[in-house]
Order: structure tokens, then sequence, then C-alpha cells
């Protein structure tokens, strides 16, 4: 199994142990990145990823060790701390990034085949919106499955959490890690990714370049990506 990492912060606080948790209790090969430190660019709207290709986006070479790490992964990790009820501006930055993936352009085959996790903490609120920050750019890209976990930490740093807290994050980590090695291997995406993905067929031509790599995938006849 291999697992990706995306972390929304360079320092290693609560978010990091806890997904750093969640990833050694799978027991797979583990490959890390943290933002903005890995990629810290702002997407500057050029609309080539949409127009062209995404090869012409300025940021191209500096994104590309962390798309290849996502695309060959089985399990994707993104975690980030609340900043303001939402996720870190870096986390934000390198969503942005992958708006070219959405289902109603040029999703990438394997994501449909994908286990993802969301993890977020915070010393008072916010997990939820944090979460689903994340959680709204893995289902438009088709991701098989979606987890969340949000920890309250109640503390700024994590060597001040209590044990208390750290048991709850040790037993929920320990419930995800089964969930997702119970359905490694056999991912399938759910009706609703299912039937917008057949909304989004239906909606091809609005850019000649997504039209013609709908074609070359086959999507506009009988075959699918989660059926590859």
């Amino acid at each position: 199994m291999k697992i990706t990492v995306i972390y929304g912060q360079n320092h290693k606080g609560s978010t990091y142990h806890i997904a750093r948790m969640l990833a050694q209790k799978l027991g797979g090969e583990i490959t890390e990145f943290f933002l903005p430190r890995d990629f810290g660019e702002f997407c500057v709207g050029c609309n080539s990823c949409f127009l062209k290709s995404e090869t012409l986006c300025p940021h191209y070479q500096k994104l590309l060790p962390i798309r290849q790490a996502m695309d060959e992964a089985d399990v994707l990790i993104f975690a980030s701390p609340v900043y303001v009820y939402h996720v870190t501006g870096a986390m934000k930055a390198f969503l942005d990034h992958f708006g070219y993936r959405w289902m109603v352009h040029r999703p990438e085959a394997s994501m449909f085949h994908k286990q993802a996790v969301c993890v977020s903490t915070a010393a008072g609120a916010g997990m939820s919106h944090t979460n689903k920050d994340i959680a709204d750019s893995l289902f438009f890209w088709g991701v098989g499955k979606v987890y969340t976990c949000g920890i309250r930490v109640k503390q700024v740093s994590y060597d001040l959490v209590s044990e208390t807290v750290k048991a709850q994050a040790d037993r929920e980590t320990t419930a995800l890690a089964k969930k997702i090695l119970r359905n490694y291997g056999k991912v399938q995406p759910g009706l609703k990714t299912r039937l917008f993905f057949e909304v989004m067929r239906r909606m091809q031509g609005l850019t000649e370049n997504d039209r013609l790599y709908w074609q070359q995938q086959g999507w506009n006849g009988k075959k699918r990506p989660w059926k590859e």
C-alpha cells in the first residue's frame, strides 16, 4: 500500500502527529509533503490548465512530484489545522491548482479507485468546515471513498494536549485504519459520484480540450473510470 500525506503546514504540531498516527497504522509506504515548504505558489488564473494543458501552468514543474505521488498512492491523507474555520492558505492554494481535474473537466481515472482522509485539528472549533474544504475537492476529483477526522485538541501545542485527547485520537485513527484496510483493493465510488459523473459526461463540449480528453478515455461511450 502506498500512502501520500499532504500537510497544510510546515510545523509538526497536533495535525501532523494525528495524521502521521493514521498513516503508520495503515502500514504502507509513506510519502509526505509539507505546504508551503514543498509547494507554496498561488494560482495566477491564467486558465492554461483548462483551455490548453496543465503542463503550461507556470508552476507545473514544482507541482509535478506531489501530483505523481498522489496518482501513485492507494490512500491520500490531507491534513490541515483550522485557520479561521477553514484550511490553511497553503492548502487552499494547493487545491486551487487542481481545478482542471474536477469531473466537469479532466478527472484522473485513478482517483475513482482511491481512498482519502481529511484530517483537521483545532484548539476550539471549525474542524467540520476545514474538512469540508478538502472533501469538496476530493469529491469533484472523483475519489472513491472519502473519510473525515476532526479532533478538538484544546491546546495550541501538541506537547500540551491531554492524554485523554490523545487516547481519543488513537481510537479514531485505529477505527479509520480498519475501514481503509478493509476496503483496500476493492474501492468503488458511491452512487452520488457516479450520478455526478453522468451529469458531467453529458456536459462535455464546454471546451474542446475537455471534449477530446473524455473522448480519448472512452467515457463518452460505455467505459467508466471505476470499471478500468
